[in-house]
């Protein structure tokens, strides 16, 4: 099994492939992890990103796509894999295109989680985290047991700079503006599945398990 995850920042991706990795023994595979394991083995490819990253740049296409090319060939990727985070632009889906061709591993599915963006951000915007011990709760799924202290350590209860609203609505508007035109991309290609993000995590969990059987039949 072949996937690729999309959705925006908060849509569930995390949730999701965790539970695809259970389901199907594949590796959830994000670009972040690969930059990381490639700088830490010292690949030549690792090397060159960790020059970029440490001079504060954005590692380039060529290199990212190299690092992907390297890690679907572990053994843990003879079933499958999840890709999470890639590709993010049209230029990205062309290359792994190419290199998923070269390595005859064409993808069985691109598993897009659709959301409500509104929802979605009133969604992020209610985390709140503990600044002494860092136990995360949510204002209206999990809240504390007092307001605006921790119910673990009694620490007080912010709301972080990435969760503020003008934050998260700039990440949706560069989500939509870069990532978002690959769910047409992978509709022409016959690959999009498209699924309700927003309804509760076992419901969407059954519903991808249904639309990827339904695709290998």
């Amino acid at each position: 099994m072949k996937i690729i995850l999309l959705g925006p920042p908060g849509a569930g991706k995390g949730t999701q492939a965790a539970m695809l990795m259970e389901r199907f023994g594949i590796p959830q595979i994000s670009t972040g992890d690969m930059l990381r394991a490639a700088v830490q083995t010292q690949s030549s490819l690792g090397v060159k990103a960790k020059k970029i990253m440490d001079a504060g740049g954005l590692v380039p296409d060529d290199i990212v796509v190299g690092i992907v090319h390297d890690r679907l060939q572990f053994e843990d990727c003879q079933k499958g894999f999840i890709l999470d985070g890639f590709p993010r632009t049209l230029a990205q889906a062309d290359s792994l295109k190419q290199v998923l061709a070269e390595l005859d591993k064409p993808l069985d599915a691109v598993v897009s989680l659709q959301v409500d963006i509104d929802a979605l951000v009133a969604r992020l915007t209610g985390r709140r985290t503990c600044v002494d011990c860092g136990k995360g709760f949510h204002l209206q799924y999990d809240p504390p047991t007092q307001d605006g202290l921790c119910s673990v350590c009694g620490g007080r209860l912010i709301l972080r700079d990435d969760d503020r609203e003008e934050t998260i609505r700039n990440r949706m508007k560069i989500y939509q503006e870069q990532t978002a035109p690959l769910e047409d991309y992978y509709r022409a290609e016959g690959l999009l599945i498209d699924v309700d993000g927003m309804a509760d995590i076992s419901t969407v969990q059954q519903a991808i398990v249904m639309a990827l059987s339904g695709s290998l039949s």
